[in-house]
């Protein structure tokens, strides 16, 4: 306990960590935990990355110190190299993972977004959690995105974490707002896509949603409609 309290940083994110695995208790200090949680340091994660990485992957810190070191290297073989700000993420993308495994998950977003070699490597470096996004997701996504906002491979592969967007609930709904407010001539700026996908939701309101109350009084309700995944009345989100 003395030597997991300052690293996981509270009692609470510690607690978190043995309801996913009660063997960390249990665990070799000074075979396992200890190597484990050294290497890291040198990887370039601090104290608080490797709290949040294993209270998401709990048998990272028990697992055997080579296989972690082989989840590094596979980290960095995908473009995340140690000392990224990524490396977290990417290391929770392949834990556990085999090769095959992540081999078939690269080949099936080359295929799926249209993708290159390098622009997969794009692509993860940017959003590492893509990895472990379901095919079912992505091919929707993908669907979307080349078929009705018409975007480039390229364009994706640089703004990855769109991917990790929900599709229903915010970038078809703001999709259609921005492309109606478009029409319309009533935005005051060309707004990318990327912008507007990306902002708080409070800050989407503010600048897409309210000043519009009058040329169009019923885009907030119907706005509010298609983020529940329902189809509005109006004609703007067909």
């Amino acid at each position: 306990m003395q030597y997991y309290l300052p690293l996981f940083g509270s009692c609470h994110n510690l607690l978190r960590m043995l309801q996913r695995s009660s063997y960390l208790l249990s665990s070799d200090l000074d075979k396992v935990v200890r190597p484990n949680v050294v290497f890291l340091r040198e990887c370039g994660l601090g104290d608080c990355d490797i709290a949040k990485l294993c209270i998401r992957e709990p048998r990272m810190l028990i697992t055997n110190p080579e296989r972690v070191r082989a989840m590094v290297a596979c980290a960095e073989k995908l473009g995340v190299p140690c000392g990224s700000g990524m490396l977290r993420q990417a290391l929770q993308a392949v834990a556990f993972l085999s090769e095959e495994k992540i081999a078939a998950k690269v080949e099936y977003l080359k295929n799926t977004f249209r993708w290159s070699d390098a622009q997969v490597s794009i692509a993860v470096c940017k959003y590492p959690i893509l990895l472990r996004k379901s095919k079912e997701s992505l091919k929707r996504r993908s669907e979307f995105l080349f078929s009705v906002v018409r975007l480039e491979p390229m364009y994706i592969a640089d703004r990855s974490v769109i991917l990790g967007l929900s599709l229903e609930g915010r970038i078809r709904p703001r999709y259609y707002v921005v492309k109606f407010l478009k029409q319309s001539g009533l935005l005051d700026r060309d707004w990318s896509f990327w912008s507007a996908v990306t902002v708080t939701e409070k800050v989407f309101v503010e600048k897409f949603i309210c000043p519009h109350k009058e040329a169009a009084p019923h885009l907030a309700e119907d706005y509010a409609t298609a983020c529940k995944g329902e189809v509005p009345t109006s004609i703007i989100f067909r």
